[in-house]
């Protein structure tokens, strides 16, 4: 194969994301020329009508990236010089995160109408984040790997303070600046340390040299100490204990549009990055990650169900409920087994439409009785007191989703969190897959106890005979979204078959 075929299948290889950087970049001058020329009296109807002009056009950018990825001509290469690769992991991950995205645009609609955030920097921030982790589930070297996460991480920074009128925003933004920079360095320190002991950061070379690597007269304890620095800083972007500590305050201050965007969509890139350098390039290193991830599980079942039970606004308990679900999650890491690959995959993809679910509700709803005469937002608990009564069939799909989030039997949320116990057992892990169990019960109860608020919590006046309606009409993108994640928790509760074959399929390509 001649010079001009390789280059070739680079351009063929990196088109999606190509054309998606091509997309956030006509879309900021479309943004910037349509401003200068609309300066007028009604400045915040165009602000507005720009904005959801601008979001329309994103969700359109990612399906059209959506169908660039599947219709590639290769299904399983390196290219520009091995710093990405493609293979049926990477295309399972960015088609999942996409469709992830899709569904925060979706639900965010209503919610920037009503907190007047009227900025089209918004949509191509969250465009620019998305690309950042299509590249960051596609690196294949470590250089490749932190530009990634510099290039989402520095759109995430902004979108965490895009309220600037807020004193919460602007906290979160330099709270979560400060410690992601922190985190940047240590993994930066980490691809220093690899590089200084094996002379090499692409993970095909990596792959050769830790191969029996104890034959080679390799300093092993020098690349595991730079190993526990790279998934230090990876599980920090998870927001994995014992480095949750941003996640709560960061995830509270941010716009609650933002924080959907937090919880569902970063984690799935991180998560396939952090399964190829486990599983496939540092797989003969397992005894030093694994101790580090049952670590980290352990304590993010624990923390995210037992102090979930204390918080009283909704963000705080959904901060904590992620950070619960990452330990979950991290249990089909930790099992170092096609199962247990294949049971993450199943795990995050369910979390990801229950998440959709919760926060479509959430940022939907806005109460209409308000002493300053206009709606407010849902953010204590107790603000969906009655919602059975006002909005029966919204409260009906946000059980569902609860039940699921609990793993309340026999929906789609007890199939992911089975599996990944199942996997545990098989690799005998049995003390994580009974932690994991007790913690799922703990955690079930903070769940639980909205479905109690929703439904049984109100005033003697407040019978349903005389209730008057307390919460604005659902839009219709929140409509569509929250009907379309309830009706797949309904399928993949009852025919879970055509989810557990992708999956296999996507973690196949980490087993050699």
């Amino acid at each position: 194969m001649n010079f001009t075929q390789l280059f070739e299948n680079d351009i063929l290889s990196i088109f999606p994301e190509t054309f998606l950087s091509i997309a956030i970049l006509a879309l900021l001058v479309f943004g910037v020329i349509y401003t200068k020329q609309s300066k007028t009296e009604n400045n915040h109807a165009n602000s507005l009508s720009l904005m959801n002009t601008v979001a329309w056009l994103c969700i359109l950018s990612i399906f059209l990236t959506i169908l660039l990825l599947i219709n590639q001509p290769f299904a399983n290469i390196t290219f520009l010089q091995n710093l990405l690769v493609k293979d049926s992991l990477t295309l399972f991950v960015k088609i999942t995160m996409l469709l992830s995205c899709v569904g925060c645009f979706l639900i965010s609609f209503n919610y920037l109408k009503e907190e007047k955030i009227d900025s089209f920097e918004y949509n191509v921030l969250i465009l620019l984040a998305t690309l950042g982790m299509m590249l960051l589930v596609s690196s294949y070297d470590l250089i490749s790997m932190y530009l990634a996460i510099e290039l989402q991480s520095l759109s995430l920074y902004v979108l965490a303070a895009f309220q600037r009128n807020t004193e919460q925003s602007t906290e979160a933004g330099l709270k979560y600046f400060l410690l992601g920079a922190f985190s940047s360095g240590i993994l930066l320190f980490g691809c220093s340390l690899i590089y200084g002991f094996t002379g090499s950061t692409n993970f095909g070379e990596l792959l050769k040299l830790l191969s029996n690597v104890s034959d080679k007269g390799l300093p092993m304890s020098g690349i595991a100490i730079g190993l526990i620095f790279i998934i230090t800083a990876l599980l920090f972007k998870l927001a994995a204990a014992p480095f949750h500590m941003w996640a709560p305050d960061v995830y509270e201050g941010a716009p609650t549009s933002v924080t959907a965007f937090f919880v569902i969509v970063p984690k799935i890139a991180v998560m396939g990055l952090l399964a190829r350098i486990c599983l496939q390039i540092f797989a003969e290193f397992s005894a030093e990650w694994q101790d580090i991830l049952i670590f980290s599980a352990a304590l993010s079942m624990l923390i995210g169900s037992i102090t979930g039970l204390y918080q009283n606004r909704i963000k705080r308990l959904l901060a904590y409920s992620a950070i619960g679900h990452v330990g979950y999650i991290l249990i089909g890491l930790v099992t170092g087994s096609l199962l247990g690959l294949q049971a993450l995959l199943v795990y995050l993809v369910i979390y990801i439409i229950m998440s959709l679910n919760m926060f479509g509700i959430i940022l939907a709803l806005r109460k209409t009785k308000h002493p300053s005469g206009q709606s407010k937002a849902i953010t204590f608990l107790n603000d969906l007191k009655q919602l059975a009564y006002h909005q029966p069939l919204t409260a009906v799909m946000l059980t569902l989703s609860l039940f699921s989030m609990a793993g309340i039997p026999p929906l789609a949320g007890f199939y992911s969190k089975w599996y990944i116990f199942s996997a545990a057992i098989n690799a005998q892990l049995y003390a994580l897959a009974l932690l994991g169990v007790l913690t799922s019960v703990i955690g079930s109860v903070y769940y639980i106890r909205i479905i109690r608020i929703m439904y049984f919590d109100r005033t003697i006046q407040d019978s349903p005979n005389t209730i008057q309606p307390i919460y604005q009409p659902i839009a219709f993108e929140s409509s569509f979204l929250i009907s379309l994640t309830t009706f797949l928790l309904l399928v993949f509760s009852l025919y879970p078959s055509p989810l557990f074959l992708m999956t296999h399929k996507a973690a196949l390509a980490l087993c050699f």
